[in-house]
């Protein structure tokens, strides 16, 4: 870390909004104007809405995360995570990955923490489940999935069969409806290549607690989706939830059981609790307290966007809706995460600064290879597409929203080979557990038992 007597704007998180936050920044300030430092538990940004494709093996992995040290060469990029804010004293508190924390002093604070998942106290999910908010997750979930068919091939127990070959998904919103129809697509391919696993063996649940899934494209598109993951052999429950999973176990609250070794998690996702600790206003559902110019309540130096902010929506309040909050997706963390920057700038430099404002721009979901949904809003008009052409759509918005044109040619390259060669169907097991075989290689041999002697033997005996 180095040390300056410039102003230092402090970003803490590095994910979407962080990264464009900063990147902005850069770009508008001028050459010594300040210090723009980035403090992320990990070294790079994820884009989310391509973690289903990563899973299904249609992505590479390395090409869903933007590393922040390349993209933000003029900054400080912290490895560790902002434990407390002292706003008295323009002070955080940094603890690194080793070593003791310390004290970061800052002039200006944007706080992007973004969101984890929300879970509730449900028996067994804590030890069952599976999340899909970061890129080892999706990297685990690919994994898992396919051991689960080498599982089921090479076993004569039926029950040990069924229960590998049974996927139960929580949630049917964008990352519940995506992952399982992405995964459903890497598990159909697959069973190709299996002697003793055909799809008719592999029972796949999506449940949600709504009466819809995919609520973002509206009530026609959604019950079009759950028609299509139905028709496609997934048995979906709405209007219910699950009770527990304890060792896979899964009980429903409609009465169903099923067990399971694949449990994935996608119900939805909370702001992250370390803002608690930050001694900033929060909303009723904990989130920062945000006006329209995404300055925190209260004060002229911190600034918030995306998952972890209440940003009023402005274009639905003028529409007369109250109480309207900016919904968290992809779309607004972008846009607001460039306001943001400028408004950074502008409070830096003692200027006025923008307003907020953005309609929705529609969404896109895609629900496995050349299968999709999406909703395009043009002016009053809103044009519905499905199928082949809604999946086109919703490769090309997400495609161009990926950061920096190093991803976007690598993620267009993937899907370009995809076209000409058959999915890769392996699965790294070890690398849950990659040091595994080399412990016990090298481990030490225990000495063997010591002979006993038959003199001793027979005094024994006697």
């Amino acid at each position: 870390m180095s040390t300056t007597e410039r102003p230092r704007i402090l970003v803490v998180g590095g994910g979407y909004v962080g990264l464009y936050a900063a990147r902005r920044i850069l770009k508008k300030m001028r050459y010594g104007e300040a210090t723009v430092t980035v403090v992320d538990p990990r070294s790079y940004m994820t884009y989310q809405p391509f973690l289903p494709e990563a899973a299904a093996g249609s992505i590479s992995p390395r090409h869903v995360v933007v590393p922040l040290r390349r993209v933000l060469p003029k900054a400080e990029v912290l490895t560790g995570r902002v434990t407390t804010i002292d706003q008295d004293r323009k002070v955080a508190t940094v603890a690194p990955l080793v070593g003791e924390a310390y004290e970061l002093p800052f002039d200006y604070l944007v706080i992007a923490l973004g969101a984890i998942s929300r879970t509730f106290p449900i028996p067994g999910l804590a030890e069952q489940g599976i999340g899909m908010k970061g890129i080892e997750e999706a990297i685990g979930l690919r994994n898992h999935v396919l051991e689960q068919l080498d599982k089921a091939d090479s076993t004569t127990d039926e029950e040990v069969r069924r229960k590998a070959l049974t996927f139960v998904f929580v949630g049917g919103g964008f990352a519940g409806a995506e992952t399982i129809g992405e995964v459903e697509d890497l598990a159909r391919d697959a069973a190709k290549y299996y002697t003793n696993v055909k799809r008719e063996d592999m029972r796949f649940v999506l449940v949600d607690a709504a009466d819809k899934i995919l609520p973002e494209v509206g009530p026609k598109l959604g019950k079009y989706g759950k028609e299509h993951l139905e028709g496609r052999g997934v048995e979906v429950y709405l209007s219910t939830s699950m009770d527990s999973c304890v060792d896979g176990h899964v009980v429903l609250k409609n009465g169903l059981e099923v067990d399971s070794n694949t449990i994935v998690w996608t119900a939805g996702v909370k702001p992250n609790p370390a803002l608690a600790r930050y001694g900033i206003p929060l909303g009723p559902r904990g989130h920062v307290d945000c006006n329209e110019k995404l300055q925190v309540n209260g004060t002229d130096y911190i600034w918030a966007a995306g998952d972890n902010a209440q940003v009023p929506d402005m274009a639905l309040r003028k529409a007369g809706v109250e109480n309207a909050w900016c919904p968290p997706n992809a779309q607004h963390a972008l846009r607001q995460s460039k306001v943001l920057g400028d408004n950074v700038i502008s409070g830096m430099r003692g200027f006025p600064q923008k307003t907020y404002e953005h309609a929705n721009k529609g969404a896109v979901a895609g629900l496995g290879l050349h299968k999709g949904v999406a909703m395009i809003v043009v002016g009053k008009m809103k044009i519905k597409l499905k199928g082949r052409l809604a999946w086109y759509m919703h490769r090309a918005y997400h495609g161009m929203a990926m950061p920096t044109w190093n991803r976007k040619i690598r993620v267009f390259a993937d899907w370009t080979l995809a076209m000409f060669l058959k999915r890769e169907v392996v699965s790294l097991g070890a690398m849950e557990t990659p040091r595994e075989e080399f412990y016990e290689a090298a481990k030490p041999t225990p000495p063997p038992a010591a002979a006993v002697k038959p003199e001793a033997e027979k005094a024994k005996a006697s």
